[in-house]
């Protein structure tokens, strides 16, 4: 099912022994477009501490009461490593935040998540095998010094967008797949042209992204866009409505190749 990353903020986050805080922000690959970590305000019971809670922890999420329990203590929360949410996270500190709680490198091996296993809520909980440490030593040597692909979803939106023949609109929210975390859709409102409609468009028909110039360029025309279905933000999308949207613009559906953007 695909869920507005919107109804992430202000979620909580629930560890084994009681709670841990409130979802903030959402940190993504922009390489994959996957959430990766969430940035959770702990409140007073760790002096106003902000942390990040990977999606790897989470057991099946309560939306009717927005909660997302995690497998974790408060206790491994206290003591993980302090990141600075205010900037960018390297991958030297995602290595150390991943390792201390035992997950699995995301980027080392193919599909949206590696370890070597079928996602699942809370799948990789605990340490990691020898076998799976040695992996992880030798997948650390190669990364190292890996540029940082995390970026905040709060401060992407408002992008401009880019058609291939001039500015179409902004980016106004997401749309994820609640059982991978990755981002189906950008929500883009093309207000500036004409009132109210916004329209879907997916991460594969990306061209580019400017973070400096906080600027998205996609492969479509303005008028591709202009025409296509406009998206209800009130109504749940379906397969069916999603499977239109490809159509219009000549692609063939996600769903029609999981290989692409389907788990290991």
């Amino acid at each position: 099912m695909l869920r507005n990353i919107a109804d992430l903020e202000n979620c909580t986050i629930g560890a084994t022994d009681g709670t841990i805080g409130k979802i903030k922000d959402c940190y993504f690959d922009d390489e994959a477009w996957v959430i990766r970590y969430f940035t959770v305000d702990t409140g007073s019971w760790l002096v106003g501490r902000e942390v990040l809670i990977s999606p790897y922890s989470v057991r099946t999420p309560d939306w009717e009461h927005g909660i997302l329990p995690a497998a974790i203590t408060k206790q491994q929360v206290m003591h993980s490593p302090n990141i600075d949410t205010d900037k960018p996270v390297s991958r030297q500190q995602e290595m150390t935040y991943l390792g201390y709680y035992g997950y699995p490198y995301y980027w080392a091996g193919g599909g949206l998540w590696a370890g070597g296993g079928t996602w699942g809520a809370g799948a990789y909980p605990g340490t990691m095998s020898q076998d799976a440490a040695d992996s992880a030593a030798a997948s650390e040597e190669r990364h190292r010094h890996d540029d940082p692909h995390l970026r905040s979803c709060k401060a992407v939106k408002g992008y401009r967008i880019h058609a291939t023949d001039g500015e179409i609109g902004h980016v106004q929210g997401y749309l994820m797949d609640e059982r991978t975390w990755a981002i189906q859709y950008l929500i883009m409102d093309t207000s500036n042209w004409w009132l109210g409609h916004q329209v879907l468009i997916a991460p594969d028909w990306i061209d580019a992204v400017s973070w400096s110039e906080s600027s998205v360029t996609v492969s479509l025309s303005r008028q591709e866009i202009k025409d296509s279905p406009a998206y209800d933000p009130l109504a749940p999308l379906n397969r069916a409505e999603e499977a239109v949207i490809y159509r219009h613009y000549g692609r063939k559906g996600y769903w029609q190749d999981r290989d692409k953007r389907e788990v290991a």
